[in-house]
């Protein structure tokens, strides 16, 4: 199951998946600068900033910094 919109917050490191990634499943991982998507839960993940400037769905959270 994906991670809902509570167990993510700026500062959490994540592992995404970015629009151009979706048809080979790579992630990418960052810290969350911002979170983008405004409902409690996306069936695709939610979709956040991270501190790099990328954008994409939340797939794993890795941890807290």
């Amino acid at each position: 199951m994906k991670p809902t919109r509570k167990d993510i917050h700026p500062g959490t490191r994540v592992l995404i998946v970015q629009k151009h990634d979706q048809g080979t499943g790579n992630l990418t991982e960052g810290t969350v600068l911002d979170i983008l998507t405004k409902s409690p839960m996306h069936p695709h993940g939610i979709k956040v900033r991270l501190e790099s400037g990328e954008v994409g769905r939340v797939q794993e959270v890795v941890g807290v910094v």
